[in-house]
């Protein structure tokens, strides 16, 4: 078996990665560790050398705090030079990653309650003031905590074995304070922080119909110390990653502080005898920490002097403390909460005897890492790695047996700061829907074409707004189906009441009659019902098709009809202005279209035309009899006309030798054209006088701003505020092109865009064309023909624009159980009324969201039901109906509501709701309601779970709700919402545009891309072909199941090559110094300074490490529109800033790290 690297093994034997060129946040070489809080307000630390170590002052020691004259922690006062300490480092950074080890601790003082008034649930503004008001801070800013600095140095052992030596390096590069200019006086203002805007009068996403639910509320933008002024708890996270040090080395005797017992310090071994020694010290600990867990009398505890008992297996121990002295006192990382009325608090006791922990634990939690990234565990093993603090705090924690049921009824929780690493290692699956029916579970609507925000629907309204989750459905649903039932029957089965298709969670009350299951009427079967087309023969009713599968398509029979269907019309329209001829643009669209004009949908009466325009329009009679196109130009574009309406649109059957030649001369037409005019708004009229008679699909090609007859439109975008705070000019700058696509849907026609501009074009105004006609929208920006990427991707885009299947004159309606009703829709389309959309065309590439009310509480209700049916013309002439239904179960219980969220969807949904508010308001309001919804969110778990008020260091949330944070924190950074970062007003719009269009699984890879290291498949690649038979080739073999990495570069290691999907854009992240061997197995290089800067494309080498990347690439590209286009940026390539941008997790220079964001949301749960 050949090697992949030397230091390569398999998850379960690897060891800890070298790294010593890692990526921490961004910058390299430095980075935050699981606990460590970023200071951005102190200047930089002063060098220090690798080989001293810092140590924590003790516990007792308690410095002053630091006045505001002070810009650094321990600087001057008033009247002194404020100078940094005399410390190789800073002080507050390092205290982080040292374990409180002192023996002189004194004992926290007992947390008064907090009155915060009590928490609002049920929607009303007027009754939660005090709730919302504790969000409001009137600096603006916001503040990564300070605590409290420590001192004192001791000599290090050599670097090999100590990684607080080697962290204290890295953290030279780190960039986290601002200099001062002079070295005293004032301190420079901090970083304002652009990710969170404060808004008098915002408040969550999740609104009801007319108005946003609950008080209207304002997000603070002063972080609050979220440890109250004491020092941080012992925060255990998942297993920290550190690099570029070995696993193990001699052990280094600490020096003793004079009044202190020993300390070990992070990642050194502690002095043991023997393995035998230390697990009897070990199970002593556990024991211990059992002991001090319960209160005296209860299950299972073993009090000092009582009978010894078997311990039970602990969980994760707290801080381990050093022999203390006989005064009791509690744990000093534990926070502490008044007593409940007539109960005396617990105190746990120190034990005697107490060793610290073993080699490489932190806090019980390893440190060391293998090559291969190791993820979380599985979800059963999460209930081990709750903290221990908990058993401090009220209620005592679940025994085994609890936390089994929890999990097994899908109701278990997790502490979010104490597993900062909550991400699945594998593709999320959505949550399970359960109807205690195995034949409704099994047929229900598959979650990739529709998904509720919420598995189980409350029963009533008030519990919804108590929840504080939106409640809707996203859905995509003409998706395409590898097999989906086609019916044709004579009368399709249909509710007389409120039309409802049948489907299988309708109640037949006998072989005669029905009752439907979203009216509850009782409705008479057709006689020929009971024909069962795939058997031929008569027999039971519940062998239908319909009532066997949620999504089936009818062929429509003639009173679904208002008029003959109608053929296939495409009309392109080009832009051809100097702009457009300098992109080269038109050449690659011309091969494309003229490559795929048989893939096209349609039959024998296909018609397709094309118009270009610049200052004038020019149009192309391809008529019988001529021999080559004929080019007719109208000048008067401010009353534009058809000079001949009967041959601008031909058969494409008949006349396809001609559209090939007109294909062929068009680039060469306009190659020397000077014009700077783009006349888009008369072109756009002569197009929809031309298919108004029978409807169709506009392909327009923009590269420019319109700037010549109708529509024309003036630049609005200032570059220099691209990065404000607050962003102008989303709304449409007039309604020439709302109104044109208003009169389009009318007719059934709709308008695609794909904009191919080099400067601001205003996206804003001109995609109204594609909003409101249910078209779609493509954005190449700063399109060039020398970028051989970008024309790849352009193909590839219009390759699957041309070939995908197409529905024409199309509309689909929502219907509910009675009792809710759809409120609101989000998507490209024409509300035709209450409930139904006009699609003039529909693709299998748009998604839709909808917002779900109540009419009426469903108290007596034990399921409700959602119905999207969809009528539209196929590109054949066939009228057809394609029926969704899903059933999802009511419950009267918050808990339940609460563990049934579908985070995905919730994060779907938000993302559109977030769109309008940006474009009703502005920008900040939509951030603001973002936070804000979290907030709300994690504010109603929390009573609905009982848990205690007040600070207590853990953010608890339930395990379908883990993921909400991390996604909200990817929408806060996404270019659609992100300030502080430069961002063109196209780009934002596109993307804005996107959220609102997008398919769920493909929204959630724009939102947050999903990492892979891939030094799994080349291991697996050269041990199979070691052992590969010819029988093996002919099947082919399964690809590991890569785990999925959160977005950080604490993941990073230069020896590897790792993988990031965005959705239409897939990098690989070359290392440093990964193997010449599998660079030249992999890219057919020896060395990574053969890459340049820019690469694109896979290289096709002859290997068995080649060849399973690209099959793992089109695994990933599977349930894709087109294939993404591949990317490899080597580590020192100036296009690595594309891959650092989209590390999420980071801290950046406008934005908070997830860490630091979930310390925000901490500070705001009441």
């Amino acid at each position: 078996m050949s090697a992949y690297n030397s230091n390569y093994l398999p998850p379960s034997c690897a060891s800890m990665p070298l790294n010593g060129n890692n990526l921490m946040n961004g910058l390299p070489g430095a980075g935050p560790q699981p606990h460590q809080q970023q200071q951005p307000h102190q200047p930089p630390p002063p060098t220090a050398s690798s080989q001293q170590l810092y140590q924590p002052q003790a516990q007792g020691q308690q410095l002053p705090p630091v006045s505001q004259a002070a810009s650094y922690p321990g600087g001057g006062g008033a009247g002194a030079p404020n100078l940094p300490p005399t410390s190789p480092f800073n002080t507050n950074i390092t205290q982080k990653f040292l374990p409180p080890t002192s023996a002189a601790h004194l004992p926290l003082p007992q947390t008064a309650p907090v009155n915060n008034g009590p928490f609002y649930t049920n929607g009303d503004a007027k009754s939660a003031p005090s709730a919302e008001s504790s969000r409001t801070n009137s600096s603006g800013q916001l503040h990564p905590t300070h605590p409290p600095p420590a001192s004192g140095l001791r000599p290090a052992p050599p670097p090999n074995t100590q990684p607080v030596a080697n962290l204290a390096s890295k953290l030279q590069s780190l960039d986290l304070n601002q200099h001062r200019a002079n070295g005293g006086g004032a301190p420079l203002p901090p970083p304002v922080h652009k990710g969170v805007a404060q808004a008098q009068g915002c408040s969550s996403l999740t609104q009801p119909p007319g108005g946003i639910v609950g008080a209207p509320t304002t997000v603070p933008n002063v972080i609050p110390d979220p440890f109250n002024g004491q020092k941080p708890p012992n925060l255990q996270p998942n297993p920290p990653k550190m690099f570029g040090l070995p696993s193990s080395g001699p052990p280094s005797r600490p020096v003793q502080p004079p009044g202190a017992s020993e300390r070990i310090p992070y990642g050194m071994p502690p002095q043991v005898n023997s393995d035998h020694s230390y697990q009897q010290q070990q199970n002593q600990q556990n024991n211990n920490l059992q002991r001090a867990a319960l209160p005296p009398g209860a299950s299972g505890t073993a009090w000092p002097g009582s009978p010894a008992q078997p311990p039970p297996k602990p969980l994760a121990p707290p801080p381990v403390q050093p022999p203390a002295p006989s005064k009791q006192q509690p744990y000093p990382m534990a926070p502490t909460y008044p007593p409940a009325p007539l109960q005396q608090p617990i105190i746990p006791k120190p034990m005697a005897g107490v060793q610290p922990p073993p080699p490489g634990m932190f806090g019980t939690q390893p440190t060391s890492a293998p090559l291969q990234y190791q993820a979380q565990p599985p979800p059963q093993a999460y209930a081990q790695q709750q903290p221990v603090q908990a058993a401090y705090n009220s209620p005592a924690p679940l025994n085994v047996t609890q936390q089994g049921f929890s999990r097994l009824w899908g109701q278990d929780t997790i502490d979010l700061m104490q597993n900062r690493h909550i991400l699945s290692p594998a593709t999320i699956p959505p949550p399970k829907i359960v109807l205690h029916n195995q034949f409704h579970e099994s047929i229900n609507c598959n979650p990739s074409i529709m998904r509720c925000t919420l598995t189980k629907i409350p029963e009533s309204n008030s519990l919804l707004q108590k929840s504080r989750l939106p409640l809707g459905i996203v859905i995509h649903p003409f998706r395409d189906v590898n097999s989906l039932p086609v019916i044709q029957c004579i009368n399709i089965v249909r509710c007389r009441l409120c039309r409802t298709y049948i489907n299988p969670f309708v109640y037949f009350v006998d072989s005669k009659m029905w009752k439907c299951n979203l009216c509850y009427r009782v409705n008479e079967l057709p006689d020929d019902f009971q024909f069962d087309p795939a058997t031929k023969t008569y027999g039971d009713v519940t062998r239908r098709p319909e009532v066997r599968s949620s999504t089936i398509e009818f062929i429509a029979p003639s009173e679904y009809m208002l008029r003959p269907p109608q053929p296939a019309m495409y009309l392109f329209l080009f832009d051809v202005s100097i702009i457009a001829q300098q992109s080269g643009y038109l050449e690659a669209a011309c091969a494309v279209l003229n490559r795929h004009l048989d893939e096209m949908p349609g039959d024998a009466r296909t018609q397709v035309g094309f118009i270009c325009y610049d200052s004038f329009v020019h149009f192309y009679s391809m008529a019988e009899g001529f021999n080559q196109p004929h080019e007719m130009t109208l000048l008067d574009i401010e009353d534009p006309f058809l000079p001949r309406p009967d041959s601008l649109l031909v058969n494409l059957k008949e006349c396809k030798e001609l559209v090939r030649d007109l294909l062929k001369q068009l680039p060469k037409r306009f190659a020397n054209t000077h014009d700077p005019g783009s006349a888009l708004g008369a072109a756009l009229q002569v197009a929809f006088k031309l298919m108004q008679a029978s409807g169709g699909r506009i392909t327009v090609f923009q590269s420019c701003l319109p700037n010549k007859g109708p529509g024309a439109l003036e630049p609005r975008e200032d570059p220099n505020n691209r990065s404000a705070k607050d962003v102008a000019h989303l709304n449409p700058a007039t309604d020439f092109y709302k109104r044109f696509a208003l009169e389009c849907s009318g007719y059934q026609i709709a308008c695609d865009l794909f904009l191919m501009n080099q400067q601001y074009s205003d996206m804003a105004t001109i995609s109204g064309i594609s909003k409101h006609s249910g078209g779609c929208v493509h954005h190449f920006p700063l399109y060039q023909k020398t970028k051989p990427h970008m024309v790849d991707s352009f193909r590839t885009c219009f390759k699957r624009y041309l070939t995908r299947k197409i529905g024409f004159e199309a509309v689909m309606r929502i219907r509910c159980t009675r009792g809710l009703q759809v409120h609101t829709f989000h998507g490209n389309f024409f509300v035709r009324s209450t409930d139904l959309l006009s699609l003039p065309n529909v693709n299998p590439d748009a998604g839709y969201g909808m917002q779900i009310s109540y009419d009426e509480n469903l108290t007596d209700v034990k399921t409700i039901c959602f119905q999207a049916a969809l009528l539209y013309t196929n590109s054949e002439g066939e009228r057809r109906i394609r029926v969704h239904t899903v059933c999802l179960p009511v419950t009267a219980s918050l808990p339940e509501v609460m563990h049934s969220a579908d985070t995905e969807a919730i994060v779907g949904l938000l993302s559109k709701m977030a769109v309008d508010r940006s474009v009703t308001s502005n920008l900040s309001d939509a951030r603001d309601a973002f936070i804000n919804a979290t907030i709300d969110v994690f504010n109603s778990f929390k009573i609905a779970q009982n848990l205690p008020s007040g600070q207590s260091g853990q953010l608890i949330a339930p395990r379908s709700l883990a993921l909400l944070p991390l996604y909200i924190l990817g929408l806060l950074k996404h270019p659609a919402f992100r300030v502080g970062t430069s961002t063109r007003l196209d780009d934002r719009v596109f993307a804005m545009d996107c959220m609102k269009t997008l398919p769920l699984d493909q929204l959630m890879k724009y939102v947050y891309p999903e990492l892979y290291k891939i030094d799994p498949l080349i291991y697996h690649a050269r041990n199979t072909t070691a052992i590969s038979t010819p029988e093996d080739d002919e099947e082919d073999d399964q690809l590991p199941e890569l785990q999925r990495l959160q977005l950080s570069a604490e993941h990073l290691d230069s020896r590897s090559i790792f993988l990031m999907d965005c959705g239409t854009l897939i990098m690989l992240y070359v290392g440093l110094n990964v193997p010449s061997n599998v660079l030249e197995a992999l890219l057919g290089i020896s060395s990574t300074a053969e890459l340049s800067d820019y690469v694109y494309g896979l290289p096709n080498v002859v290997s068995p490490e080649n060849d399973v990347l690209k099959r793992f690439i089109a695994r990933l590209n599977y349930d894709k529109p087109y294939s993404a286009l591949v990317q490899i940026i080597r580590d020192t390539s100036t296009a690595k800033g594309q891959f650092i941008e989209r590390l999420t997790d980071d801290r950046s220079e406008s934005s908070l790290s997830y860490y630091e964001f979930l310390q925000h949301i901490r500070a705001q749960v009441k």
